[in-house]
């Protein structure tokens, strides 16, 4: 089947239909920040930016100068109209010019060690508060396992953090590993980049200083569908942070109208891999399903989460993200009709 994000094909059967009444407009997409390490909102990234505009500056100044002798010799020297044609005296060695392009380049390197490894201890040496958000985040081809191990919440693909203040402290520090291949972790506004590597566990901050919603992507080239494996990770006043808690926490709903759903779900090879608490679903392999709909995206942000493009990745994942690992169930229009009507309560 082909898929376009933006034109969805109208879709019969009165189950879906009844819950796109229902339920629609459903996870609305948040405004999501461009991403840029030139406008931080943590406080590592600010830290990141402060030494990315040091290194800028003293590079900078060296294009200029390099720049600058460039263009005044080609000018100064330049061929004239009363040149006689012979070749100019050649220097053969200048102990002071050796000198020069020795130490000089040497004392730059230096500094920037230095300087850079000033700011690499200021963002490493921050010890983990007792109080502190804990965040466990796992890799997978191609998406991301969100586990929030104080809290008791697992969630996918979409990071939901406190903003903090100098009033109230509030850091996440955040657990990275990998369940399949080597991936690489960054939110270019939040914090630099750190490497998810199989059977190894690092380890990385955050301090959000303003709410609001960013975009991060798997920086390290992990299979086919790389491009398509992004975290959207959303600040919250702590307020806000303390009802999506709230939410999370809550079992799936249950419906009387989907009922039929909800039976088929449960019948269907879905829950070897999807768990959706209160229910027989108890698979680990997929995204947790217990809240699907409180998400703004699928597949890990390739395309919205709207009841249309829900029931056309229920039907066939791999017209919407071309190499997935969740096959085809290969149901009937009318079965997955009333799965997508399930899932769509699941908020």
């Amino acid at each position: 089947m082909k898929h376009h994000p933006l034109l969805g094909r109208v879709v019969g059967g009165s189950a879906l239909v009844a819950v796109l009444l229902a339920f629609a407009p459903v996870a609305a997409a948040p405004p999501v920040e461009q991403p840029s390490i030139f406008a931080p909102v943590s406080t590592p990234a600010f830290i990141i930016r402060e030494v990315s505009f040091f290194v800028l500056a003293i590079t900078a100044v060296i294009f200029v100068l390099v720049s600058g002798v460039g263009v005044y010799a080609l000018i100064r020297f330049r061929r004239r109209q009363t040149d006689d044609g012979r070749e100019p005296p050649q220097v053969y060695g200048s102990q002071q010019i050796e000198l020069a392009w020795t130490l000089v380049p040497l004392l730059i390197v230096i500094v920037l060690f230095l300087v850079t490894t000033r700011y690499i201890y200021g963002v490493e040496r921050r010890a983990q508060p007792a109080d502190a958000l804990a965040v466990t985040i796992i890799g997978h081809q191609w998406w991301w396992e969100i586990r929030y191990p104080k809290l008791g919440i697992v969630t996918a693909n979409e990071l939901h953090v406190p903003m903090s203040a100098a009033s109230l402290p509030m850091p996440t520090f955040i657990t990275l590993q990998s369940a399949d291949v080597i991936h690489s972790f960054w939110i270019p506004q939040l914090a630099g980049k750190m490497d998810v590597i199989p059977n190894k566990t690092n380890r990385l901050w955050i301090e959000p200083l303003r709410a609001g919603t960013y975009v991060g992507q798997c920086a390290e080239y992990c299979g086919a569908q790389h491009a398509g494996m992004l975290l959207i990770v959303t600040v919250h006043t702590p307020e806000e942070f303390a009802r999506w808690v709230s939410d999370q926490r809550a079992p799936a709903r249950s419906d009387g109208q989907v009922a039929a759903g909800r039976e088929l779900f449960s019948t269907l090879a879905c829950i070897n891999c999807h768990t959706v608490r209160g229910t027989t679903a108890d698979g680990v392999f997929g995204p947790d399903l217990t809240h699907l709909m409180s998400r703004s995206t699928i597949g890990a942000g390739v395309i919205q989460n709207t009841p249309q493009t829900l029931r056309d990745w229920v039907e066939d994942p791999a017209s919407i993200k071309p190499g997935a690992l969740m096959p085809a169930m290969k149901l009937s229009r009318e079965d997955v009709d009333k799965v997508t009507a399930y899932l769509l309560t699941l908020r």
